[in-house]
Order: structure tokens, then C-alpha cells, then sequence
């Protein structure tokens, strides 16, 4: 996989130098720009989410959680040829399974289906990505180059990457190869009663409570490693179909050290209604994944389009899976468009997973994650979006280019269900 990144780095580098050194200007006086002016995104999501399979309490109890992302994205002209982009956000989320990482610190009896009022009950995820794009001045050629940071109570994440961008046949066909490295360290948050010095006059069980398989992690980092090319082609003045391929490689602690796992063959031991851990997730310490998808467009008249998309998935832990959606765009007028939005999922399991209690402790890796489950998923929704290309609305000096608001509510198979509303507001700086 290494080598991969080298080899798509060499091809982007030389593309660089292909784009700048080898195209001249053949316009006179004037080049369009690539970005006219700067634009201002605000984008704002809310989350929310309810099931009984929460992994930090071993695939049993309260999965509820709520999530609020605001966004701002800002891209710069820096000249005809070049854009700066800036994106920064925070998630904020309020998480019952994760509170229950230590179920023992509220006034209320522990139990996997009530939230606790612990530190781990919410927290802040921020991050910010500045990239850098070159157009040629046929705007043939695109290099475009980016880095990201990325910070919460339990992990610290940077990346960066780059990608080269070629289009030929009077731009009817793009062809595009991506390359992206992560760099992630964990702060490791183990379940309260396996950390060190944890004692409890209240354990009920038969014997004494000895997490025996538990031990802590030596290795806290995570690096994944990704290529992507892309090919889009125009195929008549109403037809656009595009296909991908992803090659991605992660390695190190790719276990979640706060989920627990409970054995069959082991005793049991609680608190209350919560029981204790008789180890953590313990997952592979690396995964390597292929997914390949298309997507088909289809303009049938001025008012109606069909945006349909495919993809299959394929890993080493033995998960695959088939994405399938479809959004239909309604124009109402020249300003006012609607969309009816369906997406359907389906997945094997990991080789990994068993059900709260269906693991053997002579096992050396297990899971209770059900993300990591068979299952399949309906996800139905609609958006709505207003464009105005002359900015008629102003706000101070900003003018309002464009709305758009999306719902979608989510329905998986095991019994988690999930609403999301999205708003994006795009400004034009005068």
C-alpha cells in the first residue's frame, strides 16, 4: 500500500509540473477566473439516534445520541489560476452509550438502558482542513493539495493529501486520482472497572470478578492510507455516467478500547443492572478495503432529473456490502428546485462479530459492535434548494447565492433508527 501512495504521489507531482511548465497562455488580455469572487458556506447539521445495541455495553442497551455540526467554508481567489479553501467545524454530541463508558458515577442504579452523567456523556469534536488548487490555464489540469487536523477527548487526528485532475475531450471526460494519508493517536478511555485501582463493594456475582483476557493496548496509533481514481464521461447532452475506485489500507489500533465485549463461557458480574466487562473489543490490527461504485445522471427536460448511484464494498474482515440510491430533482422554477431522496443498505458481518454473550473467551479477536453486523438499511428523505446566480438578498456585505435543506430519516434492520436535518447557506462576498 505504501507503494501505491509513492506511485500516485509521483504521478501527482509530475502532473504539477506538467500543468505548470509545459502550457502556456494562449489567451489575450483576459483568462476567466476559476472562482470569481470569495464564497462563504455555513452549513449546520443536527443528529439524532435511538436503538438497544450499544457497543460500549457490549451489544445490549441505549444507542441514543444527538449531534449538532456547524460548518464554515471559506474559499479565496488567490489569483485567475488559484483557490485557497478553508473548512472548520465542531460536532457537539450528547451520547447515552458513551456516558455509560463509566455507568457507576450517577446518583441513578447503573443499567445499559439509562444514560449516566459522566464526563464521557458528551464532548466537542473540532477540526479544519486548509487545501490549495491550480487550475492550468486551459483549465485542462487541477492539482489541488490539503491539509487537516482533527481533535476530541479521546483522539488526535492529521492529515494530508492531494489529487490531479485531468480533462480532455472539450472536458467531456475527467479522469482523476486522489491520494490521502491519516495519522490518528488515541488517548485510550477503557471501561471504568477495568481500569487500575477499580473497586466496587457492590459486584454480585459468583466468585470473584478476574477480566482475566483484559489487557491495555501497546500500540495507541491508527494510519490509514487511500488512492482513488475516477472516471467521468459525458456520453450525450443528456447523459453523465462516472465510475470509482477506492484503495484503502488501515493499520495500527483499530479496536474501539471503550467497547466492551462479554464471554459465554465466563461468569457474570454486575452492578446494579450493569455488568462488567470481561474485555474490550479486540479487532485485527490492520483492514484493507476496495469499494467501487458508479454513478448514472440522467437530465430527462429542463424541469427533471434522475441522479442515480451504486456501490459495492469489499474488506479483508470478510464484510461486504451493496449501497444503492437514487434523487430525483424537481425544478420548480428558475430558482426553486425539490428532491425526493431514497438510499437502500446491505451488509454481511465481519468475521468478528457476536451477538452481548456469544463470544468464547479462547477467541482472539471479537466484537459486539453491530456496525460491524449483518443487516440492512432504508434511508428516505427530501431536500429542498433555492439558487439565485445574481445574489438579489443581502446580508451586509455577503449576498445570497444559495439555500439548501435536506431531511432523512433512517431505518437499520437491527432496530436503530435516525433522523438528520442539514441546511447550507452560500454567500458571495461582494
Amino acid at each position: 500500500m505504501r507503494k501505491i501512495i509513492i506511485i500516485a504521489l509521483f504521478f501527482l507531482i509530475g502532473g504539477m509540473s506538467f500543468a505548470q511548465d509545459t502550457e502556456t497562455d494562449n489567451t489575450a488580455s483576459y483568462k476567466k477566473r476559476v472562482l470569481e469572487t470569495n464564497e462563504v458556506d455555513f452549513l449546520m447539521s443536527y443528529y439524532t439516534q435511538d436503538g438497544t445495541h450499544a457497543a460500549v455495553s457490549g451489544g445490549i442497551g441505549t444507542e441514543k445520541l444527538t449531534d449538532i455540526t456547524p460548518t464554515i467554508v471559506v474559499a479565496i481567489p488567490l489569483n485567475s489560476d488559484d483557490v485557497l479553501t478553508v473548512d472548520a467545524g465542531i460536532s457537539a454530541y450528547s451520547s447515552a452509550s458513551s456516558s455509560n463508558i463509566n455507568p457507576f458515577d450517577s446518583s441513578q442504579p447503573a443499567s445499559p438502558y439509562s444514560d449516566s452523567s459522566g464526563a464521557s456523556a458528551s464532548d466537542v469534536w473540532t477540526g479544519g482542513t486548509i487545501s490549495y488548487a491550480h487550475s492550468s490555464d486551459s483549465r485542462n489540469h487541477i492539482v489541488e493539495g490539503h491539509l487537516s487536523v482533527a481533535s476530541e477527548y479521546d483522539y488526535f487526528s492529521i492529515g494530508f493529501g492531494g489529487s490531479y485532475t485531468h480533462l480532455f475531450n472539450e472536458k467531456n471526460t475527467e479522469i482523476s486520482i486522489k491520494a490521502n494519508v491519516f495519522l490518528d493517536t488515541w488517548n485510550p478511555q477503557y471501561p471504568i472497572e477495568l481500569r487500575p485501582g477499580f473497586t466496587n463493594s457492590d459486584i454480585v456475582g459468583t466468585g470473584t470478578y478476574n477480566p482475566f483476557k483484559y489487557q491495555a493496548f501497546n500500540d495507541e496509533s491508527r494510519n490509514s492510507y487511500s488512492v482513488s481514481i475516477s472516471f467521468s464521461q459525458i456520453l450525450t447532452k443528456n447523459l453523465q455516467a462516472s465510475v470509482f475506485v477506492d484503495f484503502v489500507q488501515q493499520q495500527g489500533l483499530l479496536s474501539t478500547p471503550h467497547q466492551r465485549v462479554y464471554f459465554m463461557d465466563q461468569p457474570d458480574f454486575f452492578i446494579d443492572d450493569f455488568q462488567l466487562a470481561d474485555d474490550v473489543e479486540r479487532l485485527p490490527d490492520s483492514r484493507f478495503k476496495i469499494p467501487i461504485g458508479m454513478r448514472l445522471n440522467y437530465f430527462l427536460n429542463e424541469r427533471l432529473t434522475f441522479r442515480t448511484y451504486y456501490r459495492f464494498y469489499n474488506d479483508d474482515w470478510g464484510v461486504n456490502s451493496h449501497t444503492a440510491s437514487i434523487e430525483v430533482p424537481f425544478k420548480i422554477s428558475d430558482k426553486f428546485t425539490v428532491y425526493p431522496v431514497y438510499r437502500f443498505y446491505t451488509q454481511t458481518a465481519a468475521d468478528y462479530f457476536a451477538p452481548y454473550e456469544m463470544h468464547l473467551s479462547t477467541q482472539e479477536f471479537y466484537t459486539s459492535d453491530y456496525d460491524l453486523s449483518k443487516f440492512h438499511s432504508h434511508q428516505y428523505g427530501f431536500g429542498f434548494n433555492y439558487t439565485d446566480i445574481f445574489t438579489a438578498m443581502h446580508i451586509w456585505k455577503f449576498g445570497l447565492k444559495s439555500i439548501d435543506f435536506r431531511y432523512g430519516y433512517y431505518d437499520r434492520s437491527d432496530g436503530l433508527t435516525a433522523n438528520i436535518f442539514s441546511a447550507g447557506f452560500k454567500f458571495l462576498l461582494d
